[in-house]
């Protein structure tokens, strides 16, 4: 497992695939750090489609993305799970915030929240227009996740909202 980068830190850039519902379709694309500087961007690791802390957690962001993005701000949600598993994730439950496959934990490694047996641990780090992290929770076990509103004031914090 890598080190969590810390607060303060420049992210380093990744790619990973990923999908977003957008009226009837689900429009794939690459996503990048690097391809969305200028704006905050908040990355929601959760360890799998269709379970139910992982369910309810992204219903939540995606329901609470009008406030949340008020400023700009993008949520990805990030899962080793395939981008066909996302599209049936984000259709069954009208999830309105891209999914991103980190298949082979490649990202979720960078970000030091790998786990034995679970796969990853459920994260949410904030990424500042910058490019420097501004704020993380991690969790141990990974049953609990901040909720949008926690996620909102520290995205306040960055004059974003």
């Amino acid at each position: 497992m890598g080190r969590s980068p810390a607060v303060g830190q420049v992210v380093d850039d990744f790619r990973l695939p990923g999908g977003e519902l957008t009226g009837d379709g689900f429009v794939r694309t690459d996503y990048t750090l690097h391809g969305h500087r200028g704006s905050p961007v908040v990355l929601a690791f959760y360890p799998g489609d269709n379970t139910p802390v992982c369910t309810t957690q992204l219903c939540s962001y995606s329901d609470g993305l009008e406030s949340l993005g008020a400023g700009g701000a993008k949520v990805w949600g990030i899962s080793p799970q395939s981008v066909d598993s996302h599209e049936d994730f984000a259709r069954s439950r009208g999830l309105r915030l891209p999914l991103l496959a980190d298949t082979d934990r490649a990202v979720a490694r960078a970000f030091g929240i790998t786990a034995p047996l679970i796969g990853l641990r459920r994260a949410v780090f904030i990424i500042a227009p910058d490019g420097v992290l501004h704020w993380k929770h991690v969790t141990a076990v990974g049953a609990t996740f901040p909720p949008a509103d926690t996620i909102g004031e520290q995205l306040s914090r960055l004059g974003t909202n």
